[in-house]
């Protein structure tokens, strides 16, 4: 072990003790994306012990702009992001734990994902996911490390069921500002650097370097060379998740059954049963470009938009946001 991680057991505030507490440690990311790539990386690259992560997507030529773990033959064979990702880090690490799963993340089953993990992870690109993780994360009391990257601007902290606020208490839903990476851009080096945050700030606290946390929420634009750090204060007054605790984002009967992905031209469908991708290709190969992967189905359609399916039920429409034409086109091809 020293030789892999001499330089980093030579730092002081890890050092051989607390190299073995990471070599303990379960960490859930959720979202293989750019920042849950950039962070994965530097998680197995430590020596964390085990390392679980879940995503629901697959890989796609825009994301090697920004997505490190990912390059062209993954988009060549229509790779599931969290496969992708499996195979690359335990190539970089072959002694830890490595567990990638192809999954939508929800109310339903967050909780199974968090069995035995000590941290959380965001990787995600949408607030109601960092909610449905913040909800989840303070119900189980396990820390959750939250961030942010749109355009050339960031945000992250590490909030800490009883000892911090949540992520409510800075973030009101439906207070975001509608910018995602598909509507403004985003350049890779603010990724970069919010992961990097993201895992310092898990490092501490895996290492039990608690003193040395921040304590607050830092936002930085680096492009305008801006950085500021608001200090943790009191949690919101009458917060429903870390005051009430109610949990608002675990309601399973809240939860919708299309939802359109924002800034994709992407809805997702679940259907009520999992798909047999052979039995699929069949049936639609007549009517339909199809592509199977071992992993799902990509259906290009005469009327422009594509399917793909998953074996775990759900369906993307990609090529429109429009929920009732999503429904429409499912309704045609898949049934209802």
């Amino acid at each position: 072990m020293f030789e892999r991680y001499s330089r980093q057991m030579l730092f002081a505030p890890i050092g051989s003790t607390g190299q073995e507490k990471l070599k303990k440690s379960k960490v859930l990311i959720v979202g293989m994306g750019a920042l849950g790539t950039a962070a994965a990386n530097h998680l197995v690259r430590s020596g964390v012990g085990f390392l679980r992560f879940v995503d629901r997507d697959y890989v796609e030529l825009s994301n090697l702009q920004r997505q490190m773990l990912f390059d062209e033959d993954d988009v060549r064979e229509s790779l599931p992001k969290a496969v992708a990702a499996e195979r690359k880090l335990r190539k970089i690490n072959s002694s830890i734990s490595i567990e990638g799963i192809v999954a939508d993340v929800t109310a339903a089953n967050i909780e199974e994902f968090l069995v035995g993990i000590d941290l959380i992870v965001d990787g995600t690109d949408n607030f109601s996911t960092r909610f449905l993780l913040n909800d989840a994360a303070f119900k189980n009391n396990i820390p959750y490390v939250y961030g942010g990257v749109v355009s050339s601007r960031g945000m992250s902290a590490l909030f800490i069921p009883e000892k911090t606020p949540c992520l409510r208490c800075f973030i009101t839903e439906g207070d975001g500002s509608g910018e995602t990476c598909d509507t403004v851009g985003v350049i890779s080096p603010i990724v970069d650097i919010v992961s990097s945050y993201e895992v310092t700030e898990a490092l501490k606290y895996l290492a039990e370097d608690h003193h040395k946390l921040r304590n607050g929420l830092i936002s930085i634009d680096v492009w305008q060379n801006r950085t500021h750090v608001i200090p943790f204060g009191e949690a919101k007054q009458n917060c429903p998740t870390c005051q009430r605790k109610e949990y608002p984002a675990l309601k399973i009967d809240h939860e919708e059954i299309a939802t359109s992905l924002c800034g994709r031209e992407t809805v997702q469908i679940k259907a009520k049963q999992s798909f047999l991708l052979n039995e699929w290709s069949n049936r639609l190969k007549p009517i339909a470009d199809v592509k199977e992967t071992p992993f799902l189905l990509r259906v290009q359609l005469k009327e422009g938009e594509r399917l793909v399916l998953f074996p775990d039920g759900r369906v993307l429409v990609q090529g429109t946001e429009d929920i009732v034409r999503a429904k429409t086109l499912y309704a045609r091809y898949i049934g209802l």
